[in-house]
């Protein structure tokens, strides 16, 4: 089952990647482009096309690869440029990239603690 979790790597490769890559050029890209081993099970990584309009998810678990795509019927992701081969972001921040949010303007806010008073 193809599930990103809260301990799932999420990578996206800055840039454009030419999707119409399948399997294999799609894992030929992390393994040697990223070079990161695609195949250690528990890490996402995020492609975009060069409309910046599409996106596809490579993941591998126990038992073979995913591959998803997703795209928008108008507007275009908010897409790092080149400069870092990969960045590294969590699923919540994946979840609002997807959601058409722009994380740059998008800043994270300290969590309250509950805090145990002591007598």
């Amino acid at each position: 089952m193809f599930a990103i979790g809260p301990a799932t790597g999420v990578h996206l490769a800055t840039g454009v990647t030419d999707l119409r890559k399948g399997f294999n050029g799609l894992y030929s890209a992390i393994k040697y482009g990223l070079g990161r081993d695609p195949m250690t099970g528990g890490e996402a990584f995020v492609f975009c096309n060069r409309r910046r309009d599409t996106v596809k998810i490579f993941f591998a678990d126990r038992d073979g690869m995913w591959v998803c795509a997703k795209r928008l019927s108008s507007g275009c992701y908010r897409w790092p440029g080149v400069g870092e081969a990969v960045v590294t972001m969590s699923p919540t921040e994946l979840a609002m990239l997807l959601s058409g949010i722009d994380l740059r303007g998008a800043k994270r806010q300290r969590h309250w603690h509950n805090r145990v008073i002591k007598r």
